[in-house]
């Protein structure tokens, strides 16, 4: 199925596959050592375009913020998905990202008709056609809403566990497997939101 939707900085029409709204969907944290991975999916408006929506990251963190409540508030509806740590170890973290999508999806209403998705992996939601972009989340509108959508979700979580578990630097690295978050894990080592099937030392 090839999508019918427009790419980024032009006006995305909201009914794009034989007059069903398509939703797009992308997720965050997958590289993350410690906390959840987050999706969200997102249908855009007819008329939606801002200059400066496109992959969330290759936008500051000031501006992903912003762009946050404008897609809230204009939306024609977006959800959040989210798949903990523990639940990560079970089902490995390529079916987690893709449970954390299809969790995302199935809290929008309306339901989309049709869907695209960041990366080249997914597996069907209901019966809907979809699509999969490798680095979508800078070519499609709704990809990329939904990419700002993820990251600014899961940053917020990791700012809150920061406070719980301050050792690990979380309000900086966001979990992520940095020279300073691995060293932390060595002196102190992982706590409870840490995925122990990643290579945390």
């Amino acid at each position: 199925m090839t999508s019918s939707v427009k790419p980024l900085k032009t006006p995305l029409p909201a009914c794009s596959v034989a007059g069903r709204m398509e939703a797009g969907t992308d997720e965050a944290g997958r590289g993350c050592l410690a906390g959840p991975v987050y999706a969200a999916a997102v249908i855009l408006p007819d008329e939606f375009s801002h200059p400066w929506l496109n992959d969330s990251k290759q936008i500051t963190e000031k501006r992903r913020m912003e762009l946050r409540e404008i897609i809230m508030e204009r939306a024609v509806a977006y959800g959040i998905g989210i798949v903990d740590a523990a639940e990560i170890d079970k089902i490995n973290i390529l079916q987690a990202s893709i449970e954390a999508m299809h969790r995302a999806l199935s809290a929008l209403d309306p339901q989309p008709g049709a869907v695209i998705v960041d990366g080249n992996r997914f597996r069907p939601y209901l019966d809907l056609p979809w699509t999969t972009y490798v680095k979508g989340d800078g070519r499609f509108a709704n990809i990329a809403a939904a990419s700002i959508l993820a990251k600014t979700e899961r940053d917020m979580f990791m700012a809150r566990a920061h406070e719980q578990y301050p050792m690990y630097g979380w309000n900086i690295n966001k979990g992520y497997p940095t020279k300073a978050h691995r060293e932390a894990i060595a002196e102190f080592g992982p706590c409870p939101l840490h995925r122990m099937t990643f290579r945390l030392l």
